[in-house]
């Protein structure tokens, strides 16, 4: 399981252009059809928002995965 860490840049990040970044998927449009499909959470809640507003302190996971940003 990949336990990772983001240093967020700026206020947030969408949720679909984290997923890619952090390397969880090759591309946007994976990103998207994963968060679609509904296997990704953000702090234990399924997140269906592709662009949804990732912030410091929130936890991103899915299969296999897990993103703490900071």
């Amino acid at each position: 399981m990949d336990d990772l860490e983001f240093e967020l840049a700026s206020d947030y990040i969408p949720l679909c252009d984290l997923l890619k970044y952090c390397g969880i998927t090759e591309t946007g449009g994976m990103a998207k059809h994963l968060v679609a499909e509904g296997l990704v959470a953000v702090d234990g809640e399924v997140e269906l928002r592709k662009r949804a507003k990732i912030r410091s302190g929130q936890v991103v996971s899915g299969e296999g995965f897990t993103i703490h940003v900071r």
